[in-house]
């Protein structure tokens, strides 16, 4: 799912992740709670209106961007109040007004409000953590009983794992929100500075418990390879700003490793970015014009590289389901990664 925070995925216009092919994108429901606010979103129509997006959306709760961006003012059983990081404006997030929130937006797929504990953390706190989550977990699924859509579509609404890197934590928050019978599961509190080790290793032991027949989605996450060790792991959805991030910043993924085009190496190269890849960038444009564009500071240039790797976490995904459709992953995955392990030698000339 491309991230579009703030009710638009930077650099790309709504067409061009149609043509892309892209089904689902993220919002927050913090960031929109701030600007523009819910009363603009309802006066709209929602989100899918204000936004010119056709296709399903998932909102986040906004707990992560609470304890990441804001002024954290108090955290209670009740909820949260912060200090908004754009004016300074107190406001309060509880399960149910992120709930309500969320109705507002009408998004396809809700998330529970959680606390995302920081890492490193200790074990207590993990575990307090997860406690509070799961009281704030229950408290999303009965007001969304009590409410209904604003705009006619039904929204799924899913529960969200957390723990940190403690296995008997996780292995509790899993349980306990599988016997709540969400929509589908997020596996949160992961990709947040920990090793890749224990990332895989806490996604697979909550994957071993969430139920196999609904999305399981691990947040925030991540590189391709990421990617690839995590659908093994039996992971269905992910969001993260890295391709869209990294191309505004010139660096483009491909099927042979990273390129990134400010190297003067591609200043007379006259080669697609990626030569195996269909998309609008590399059936027009060239490394050399590309890297032009970035040091020439136009914006065309943020564009391209947004509509090139946004196309190839597509392929990654789309041709990863196609192999486990046809038994071939495990071979499969362990080629792309050494096609994908060239980025080293890019990264270091």
């Amino acid at each position: 799912m491309p991230v579009g925070t703030q009710g638009t995925v930077k650099a790309i216009e709504p067409r061009e992740l149609e043509e892309l092919g892209v089904r689902v994108i993220l919002g927050n429901t913090y960031h929109l709670l701030l600007r523009p606010g819910t009363s603009i979103l309802e006066q709209a129509g929602g989100l899918h209106r204000f936004m010119g997006w056709g296709r399903p959306i998932l909102t986040d709760s906004g707990g992560y961007q609470v304890f990441s961006l804001a002024d954290l003012r108090s955290l209670e059983d009740h909820g949260v109040t912060f200090r908004s990081h754009i004016d300074g404006s107190t406001h309060t997030l509880t399960p149910e007004s992120v709930i309500d929130i969320q109705r507002s937006l009408g998004s396809d797929i809700m998330m529970v409000l959680d606390e995302c504990p920081h890492h490193p953390c200790d074990e207590e706190y993990a575990r307090r953590s997860h406690v509070l989550t799961l009281r704030w977990a229950e408290r999303c699924r009965e007001q969304a009983g009590r409410t209904a859509p604003r705009y006619g579509s039904a929204q799924a609404l899913f529960g969200i794992v957390q723990g940190s890197v403690f296995p008997a934590v996780r292995e509790a928050s899993a349980t306990a929100l599988a016997a709540l019978e969400f929509d589908g599961y997020a596996i949160g509190g992961l990709s947040v500075g920990e090793p890749a080790e224990a990332m895989y290793a806490m996604t697979e032991l909550c994957t071993g418990i969430l139920p196999a027949g609904k999305p399981r989605y691990l947040m925030g996450v991540g590189t391709p390879e990421n990617i690839l060790e995590s659908i093994a792991r039996g992971v269905d959805m992910f969001d993260c700003v890295l391709p869209t991030r990294n191309g505004r910043n010139a660096l483009f993924f491909t099927r042979q490793g990273r390129v990134n085009v400010r190297n003067a190496a591609y200043a007379t190269d006259f080669s697609p970015i990626d030569s195996s890849c269909s998309c609008y960038t590399c059936r027009n444009f060239t490394r050399a014009y590309l890297r032009h564009l970035f040091k020439a500071g136009e914006i065309l240039g943020l564009q391209l590289a947004t509509i090139h790797n946004l196309a190839f976490y597509l392929w990654l995904v789309r041709v990863a389901r196609e192999a486990i459709l046809e038994d071939r992953f495990a071979a499969w995955k362990n080629d792309v990664l050494h096609s994908l392990s060239a980025e080293a030698a890019d990264i270091s000339s």
